[in-house]
């Protein structure tokens, strides 16, 4: 009854929203009754033929369920049964343990110090030069090393042995100038079998330059710049040289560090590169002011000597040195008067003055330029070095190196130019000065000789 009060519920509020299109299909209220008890019988049947199912399975459900209770509880009993047997099997085992320790004695202790010399050695062997000569040990103390790993896995007597000779064999190894064939990583990335000489446990060589070994690959590969040219040479001696000869040849015993260091250290080209433009303008005036000095020195000195020749011979005046022009000079005017041949001879003097000097004044400005462009070089590497820290922070010391460089470089490449300058101009300017000052010298006692003479007459 409640069932059918819903639907005439359902019915009623279907009439009352449904349009009046879905009215007309219907046809009339009767027809719309006559629908609705349909569908209401076929509901009770589906819902009656899914009791009956239900009912049917009722007793299926029932016996699946007394059968998982069944499992559970022979699940419980054997779970019951290991943890006695792993409780038995326990003390078992700790009865075992012990009676292995009071069997070992002594033993357990050199086992346990044999465990911890394998895995030394093994982080030794890594890193020496030796293993490149020797690889196979490497899966001997790898195998070792995991045997022992277990306390119940002991060491044999011939692994002991083995672990000994092993460990001999480094020490007489590092003591030996070996040459053997080992695969070397080339400049282009390849790998090729190369001849090698190695050097105790400090250094490896091949074909006359130094080699870099990786310890993490175990590959060999030459560096990416080697050291100076002594090593270099004593390097390649060494290759070239046959058993028992005598060699001199530059190891590392700090087994790479002092090397890198080498590597890492710039050369004088290498520096000059580093002061950029600002420094080859800095070298060019320092080799410019030098060929100016040179030659100056040069006819200082072949003039400081025509002149002392000529002061030896002061009767007869030769065209070749100053002195003798000035000279000659007093020659072609004996007969004027004392104030004219006054003028006369500080005329000739005067005319001397720019052919000694010449030049001086060039040595002097490339003396004061040089630091100057030094400055400018030092103040274009600042600059520089602060845009990179504008771009990339100070973080990075490496980033900041180049405009640093560039900045010491330019100052260090003026001072150099700047200071032999200095010292050229210096000595040349007293040697132009010497000289002067024996014209003035022996002009003034020509005017002397002349004064006394017309006195006289």
């Amino acid at each position: 009854m409640k069932r059918l009060k819903i639907t005439s519920l359902v019915a009623a509020l279907v009439l009352a929203v449904a349009p009046a299109a879905q009215a007309q299909e219907v046809g009339s209220l009767n027809e719309l009754l006559r629908q609705i008890q349909q569908g209401q019988t076929r509901d009770s049947a589906e819902a009656r033929q899914r009791e009956a199912e239900f009912n049917a399975r009722k007793s299926e459900q029932q016996q699946l369920l007394t059968q998982a209770r069944n499992e559970r509880a022979a699940a419980e009993r054997r779970g019951a049964e290991l943890e006695a047997a792993f409780e038995a099997n326990n003390s078992l085992l700790a009865t075992k343990e012990a009676e292995l320790d009071e069997a070992l004695g002594e033993l357990k202790e050199l086992f346990g110090v044999l465990q911890q010399v394998s895995g030394d050695t093994q982080g030794k062997f890594a890193n020496s030069l030796t293993s490149i000569q020797y690889p196979d040990r490497e899966d001997f103390l790898v195998a070792l090393g995991t045997k022992m790993a277990s306390s119940t896995n002991l060491a044999s007597i011939e692994e002991i042995e083995q672990l000994w000779f092993e460990l001999q064999r480094e020490v007489v190894e590092s003591g030996k100038v070996a040459k053997f064939q080992t695969n070397v990583i080339q400049s282009d990335d390849t790998v090729a079998s190369s001849e090698v000489v190695r050097i105790g446990n400090f250094v490896m060589i091949g074909d006359g330059s130094y080699l870099e070994f990786n310890p993490k690959t175990g590959a060999l590969k030459g560096l990416p710049k080697q050291p100076q040219g002594r090593f270099t040479s004593s390097a390649g001696d060494l290759f070239g040289a046959s058993a028992g000869e005598t060699v001199t040849v530059g190891i590392d015993p700090t087994r790479g560090g002092v090397l890198a260091t080498l590597v890492e250290s710039k050369s004088i080209v290498d520096r000059i590169n580093d002061g950029g433009i600002v420094g080859y303008c800095i070298i060019g005036l320092g080799i410019v002011g030098l060929i100016i000095a040179l030659f100056l020195l040069l006819s200082l000195v072949s003039a400081n000597g025509k002149v002392s020749k000529q002061l030896k011979s002061v009767g007869n005046p030769t065209a070749d040195n100053p002195l003798g022009r000035v000279l000659m000079a007093y020659t072609e005017n004996k007969s004027v008067d004392t104030e004219t041949l006054e003028l006369k001879l500080n005329e000739a003097v005067l005319k001397e003055v720019p052919k000694i000097t010449r030049g001086l004044l060039i040595v002097k400005v490339i003396a004061a330029v040089a630091p100057l462009a030094g400055l400018l070089g030092t103040v274009t590497g600042m600059i520089k070095t602060f845009q990179v820290i504008t771009l990339y922070g100070a973080g990075d010391p490496k980033l900041m190196a180049g405009g640093i460089s560039q900045a010491l470089m330019t100052t260090v490449l003026g001072l150099v130019v700047a200071i032999p300058m200095i010292l050229f101009h210096t000595f040349l300017s007293g040697r132009a000065k010497r000289l002067l000052s024996v014209l003035q010298e022996q002009s003034a006692g020509l005017i002397a000789e002349h004064s006394e003479a017309a006195h006289k007459a």
